[in-house]
C-alpha cells in the first residue's frame, strides 16, 4: 500500500502522523511511505531522517495526497485540503465528525473512508488512540490554567498550591476518564484543592482508591456541578461520549455567577465542549473573556508539546495502520472490530451512530456496504 502522510496545515499544530521508526516498520512489510517535504519540522524530525528510513519525499500535499490509497496524519483535514482527497482513499486520522458538519459533508463527497482515531475502541471500552493525547492534553490544562489564573495574565491572581496561612486554589474538574485522571495528578501535585465530577460511580471510586482524601469525588447533576464550578478557580471540561458531541454541563447562568478572574480550560472543545460559552480558539490566540471569565479553548492542546505528543501519538497509531495496509481495509475491519468501530464514514455513507446522530445524517451500519 501507498501511505501518504502530509505536513499539517492546520493552524498552530506541529505534530506529525509518523516519525522514522514508523516509516521503517512499514517498509519492511512492503508498503511504500511519501512524506511531504517539511512535515517533520515542527517536531524536529529532518527529512534526511525520515529517508534514512526508507520514506520517499516529495514536495507538495497535492503529489501526497494524489499517490496515495491511505492519508496518515494527525488532524482532520483543513478545507484547502477537501479537493486533494479522492474517493476510496483512506483516511487515517483525528477527525472529530459530530460538531463537523461541513467537514462531514466534504467527506461524505469526495466517498473517502474516513477511521478516526478517536472511535476506535477496545472490549472494555477504552479509547487506545485517544489515550495518550487525552493524557497530554489533561495534564496541561492544569499548568496552562495556572499561568491564566496569574493577575498579570487577567486572572483571579490565585496560586493553585497556595502558601501556609493562605487557602489553597481549588480546581473542578468535569470527567473522570483519562484526560480528567492526568488533570487531577497534576493538579493534586500543585497541592491544589481538587474536586472531580463524574457521572459513572465506578470511575468516582477508581479516583478516590488512587487519591483518597487529596481529592473530592461528586455525581454529575446540576445542583453539584453548579456549586462546584462557582466556587472554583480553575474548571476544566474533560467529558467525553466516544464520537458524540461533548454534552454542555455549565451552562451560560453558571459562567456568570462564578468569581471575576476564573479560568476555564475545555479540553473537550474539540467534540464541541462541555462549557455552553466555548468556542474554539488558536495556541497563537487562545483566551477570550464572557462575563469576566477566561476561556481556554484549544482543540489540539497537545501540539504545543509537538514532539512528545508525536512520538505517543505514533506509538498507538502505528498498530492498526500496519492492519489496514497489510490486510487492506476490507480485511483488517472485519478481522478487528475495534478498528471497525473507527470508520466514521465509508464512501459516502455516515457509518458511525453518535456521528450521524449529532448531524442528522442517516446512519449506515458499515457491515451493510463495506465492500460496495
Amino acid at each position: 500500500m501507498i501511505i501518504g502522510v502530509p505536513k499539517e496545515i492546520k493552524e498552530d499544530e506541529y505534530r506529525v502522523g509518523i516519525v522514522p521508526s514508523g516509516v521503517r516498520l512499514l517498509e519492511e512489510h512492503s508498503h511504500t511511505v511519501l512524506i511531504e517535504r517539511g512535515a517533520g519540522v515542527g517536531c524536529q524530525i529532518s527529512d534526511e531522517e525520515y529517508a534514512d528510513a526508507g520514506a520517499i519525499i516529495v514536495d507538495s500535499n497535492v503529489e501526497t495526497y494524489g499517490r496515495s490509497e491511505m492519508i496518515m496524519k494527525v488532524k482532520e483535514p483543513q478545507d484547502k485540503e477537501y479537493s486533494l482527497l479522492h474517493e476510496g482513499q483512506i483516511l487515517y486520522a483525528f477527525l472529530h465528525l459530530a460538531p463537523a458538519a461541513e467537514l462531514t459533508q466534504a467527506l461524505l463527497r469526495t466517498k473517502v473512508i474516513g477511521v478516526a482515531y478517536e472511535t476506535i475502541q477496545s472490549r472494555d471500552g477504552s479509547l487506545p488512540l485517544l489515550v495518550p493525547m487525552s493524557e497530554v492534553a489533561g495534564k496541561m490544562a492544569v499548568q496552562i490554567g495556572a499561568h491564566f489564573l496569574e493577575k498579570t495574565q487577567g486572572g483571579r491572581g490565585v496560586l493553585l498550591g497556595g502558601v501556609p496561612g493562605v487557602r489553597r486554589g481549588r480546581v473542578t474538574i468535569l470527567g473522570a476518564g483519562t484526560a480528567g485522571m492526568a488533570s487531577a495528578k497534576i493538579a493534586v501535585g500543585m497541592g491544589a484543592d481538587v474536586y472531580v465530577i463524574d457521572i459513572d460511580q465506578n470511575r468516582l471510586i477508581h479516583m478516590d482508591d488512587i487519591f483518597g482524601n487529596r481529592i473530592s469525588t461528586m455525581i454529575s447533576n446540576f445542583d453539584n456541578i453548579f456549586y462546584s464550578v462557582v466556587n472554583s478557580h480553575l474548571v476544566i471540561g474533560a467529558v467525553l461520549i466516544p464520537g458524540a458531541r461533548a454534552p454542555r454541563l455549565v451552562t451560560r447562568d453558571m459562567v456568570r455567577a462564578m468569581k471575576p478572574g476564573t479560568v476555564i480550560v475545555d479540553v473537550a472543545i474539540d467534540q464541541g465542549g462541555c462549557i455552553e460559552t466555548s468556542r474554539p480558539t488558536t495556541h497563537g490566540n487562545p483566551t477570550f473573556v464572557i462575563d469576566d471569565i477566561i476561556h481556554y479553548c484549544v482543540p489540539n492542546i497537545p501540539g504545543a508539546v509537538a514532539r512528545t505528543s508525536t512520538f505517543a501519538l505514533s506509538n498507538v497509531t502505528l498498530p492498526y495502520a500496519l492492519r489496514l495496509a497489510d490486510e487492506g481495509f476490507a480485511g483488517a475491519v472485519s478481522r478487528y472490530r475495534n478498528l471497525a468501530k473507527g470508520v466514521n464514514v465509508y464512501k459516502g455513507f455516515v457509518t458511525h451512530e453518535k456521528v450521524a446522530q449529532a448531524l442528522g445524517h442517516p446512519h449506515t451500519p458499515l457491515s451493510e456496504v463495506v465492500g460496495n
